[in-house]
């Protein structure tokens, strides 16, 4: 496929089923998508996910539905994934780690009546009011796919976020606004047919979308990574070099264990033309020294942010030695084309160059809203005026500053959400759960950073007279049953009395100050 019909192809497309086809069409019998030993090309691919399709159809999914994925690490996600939209359905991903009381609200939330996977794992789960459907074909003759036109405004899928109130949010999104996002970063990471990608990102998280439609979109290879070698990077690197992997998407966290791992293989060459890495404030020194100490040609790092809500990707910078030397901490650069990216105060009124003010984004990039939330959706997705008239914008809860040449500098949070090894946590939903538990008085969530680089999920609890004697052993099992693993502290410490501001509010810094550790004096 010629970098001309690549173009041609996401230029044309009206929706991602729509993009696939066409992809699919011209690479024919070239490999598609890897996963261990199996290989699938894109003509098998097609084929596969219309029969997928089809059964789904025939088990009563209608355009509009909303289809519920509860799969594990493997070539199923993908083929589920494109199942599902040539159904004209939306895809929700359910994570198997999570514990079955938040696996059966996602369920309600959505309204999915039809999973796909394994039927006693789905039982196990206690979605015992939904109707179960194998992502492997058994070969048994199936309907034709019938002809589903979309027009692009189709809910694509609904990833769920952290929510401040106890209970997570869906966010819905377009398949316009994914083919956006790949055009724009398509602007940036010029892939061909030869490249290869890791499909490094939990299926759960937005990057996973980017990952896999930048891949298809250039007619590439998607490269499954299972998760025992996606939890150790040793293995990750090993796979990267097997697998001559060109892409991969990174949180800083994961970057810098990358960058350590590599260093410690004696600094094998690798076939990387592009690292993206995203989620939280980029670490300049790790990914200078990595670029520094990597045999050969050296892939360009390009440092991305963007909430779920713009749909992965707002803004892009590929990092030079100007920005390594640069005074600017965590530069994330300039907008993407279909976007608009602001800088703003509390009262929404836009703020000169150089000053500290909330990110705000509008665009066809920005979501739909949040599932059911129609108050959450208004207070987050504002309709603001424009010299072009009134314009619908999301508010990231993001401080940053804009600089002259239109690029930014990104500055953390402004509210009680915070980033924990690059996922998005909000700290009221952890206190609500803590909060819960009978033992507890008082709870209050931080996150500290270790001298090392190393992230960590404190949570501070006041406890009632009647608490056992390990409470933390208890209250880790709690927050288990409740909450996805990324969510459950890592920590725990007991206060006689959380502290608090003059006006009678939690005092979050002081809290993170207790919260870290203190280095015992030199002798």
């Amino acid at each position: 496929m010629t970098a001309d019909e690549q173009r041609a192809h996401l230029d044309e497309a009206v929706s991602l089923s729509d993009l696939f086809r066409k992809v699919a069409a011209a690479r024919g019998s070239a490999p598609a998508l890897r996963d261990a030993g199996r290989t699938l090309s894109y003509r098998e691919l097609d084929l596969l996910t219309d029969r997928l399709a089809a059964r789904m159809i025939a088990e009563g999914v209608r355009p509009g539905d909303r289809v519920g994925l509860l799969l594990q690490r493997s070539a199923e996600i993908q083929i589920s994934i494109l199942a599902v939209m040539k159904a004209g359905a939306a895809y929700v991903p359910l994570d198997p780690s999570y514990p079955a009381e938040r696996l059966r609200y996602l369920v309600r939330d959505a309204e999915i009546g039809l999973v796909v996977g394994d039927a006693e794992h789905v039982a196990a789960k206690g979605l015992t009011d939904v109707r179960v459907i194998a992502p492997r074909d058994d070969g048994a003759p199936t309907p034709p796919l019938p002809h589903i036109e979309l027009d692009g405004g189709e809910l694509a899928y609904v990833i769920y976020t952290s929510g401040s109130t106890g209970a997570p949010k869906g966010c819905m999104v377009t398949h316009t606004s994914v083919l956006e996002l790949v055009r724009g970063v398509a602007s940036v990471v010029d892939l061909t047919s030869e490249d290869r990608v890791a499909m490094f990102l939990p299926f759960i998280f937005d990057g996973s979308v980017l990952q896999f439609w930048l891949s298809i979109a250039a007619g590439g290879l998607a490269v499954v990574v299972p998760l025992p070698v996606a939890q150790s990077m040793p293995d990750f690197l090993e796979l990267i070099s097997r697998e001559t992997v060109t892409l991969v998407i990174q949180v800083p966290t994961t970057l810098r264990a990358l960058a350590h791992a590599h260093e410690e293989a004696g600094r094998p060459r690798l076939a990387l033309r592009y690292i993206l890495v995203g989620g939280e404030s980029v670490e300049l020194d790790v990914v200078s020294a990595f670029l520094e100490r990597c045999p050969g040609t050296p892939p360009e790092v390009v440092n991305i942010y963007g909430p779920t809500e713009a749909t992965c990707v707002a803004t892009c910078r590929v990092l030079t030695r100007e920005d390594f030397d640069g005074p600017v901490r965590s530069p994330i650069g300039t907008a993407l084309p279909h976007l608009l990216v602001e800088v703003r105060d509390e009262a929404m009124e836009p703020v000169p160059d150089g000053e500290v003010g909330e990110l705000v984004i509008a665009g066809s990039g920005v979501a739909v809203g949040y599932l059911g939330r129609p108050e959450l959706t208004a207070e987050r997705f504002v309709v603001l005026d424009t010299p072009d008239g009134p314009l619908r914008y999301y508010r990231t809860g993001d401080l940053a500053r804009r600089f002259p040449d239109g690029s930014f500098e990104y500055l953390g949070r402004n509210d009680q959400q915070v980033k924990v090894r690059g996922i998005r946590v909000e700290l009221g939903e952890v206190e609500t759960f803590l909060r819960a538990h009978e033992m507890v008085r008082d709870a209050g969530a931080t996150v500290v950073d270790t001298a090392a680089g190393a992230q960590f999920l404190v949570a501070c609890v006041v406890l009632t007279d009647q608490a056992p004697e390990k409470p933390e052993k208890v209250l880790r099992q709690h927050m288990l049953a409740s909450l996805p693993p990324f969510m459950v502290p890592d920590r725990y410490q007991f206060l006689p009395e959380l502290p608090s501001t003059d006006s009678g509010k939690l005092d979050r810094r002081a809290l993170r100050d207790l919260a870290t550790p203190r280095r015992a004096p030199r002798p």
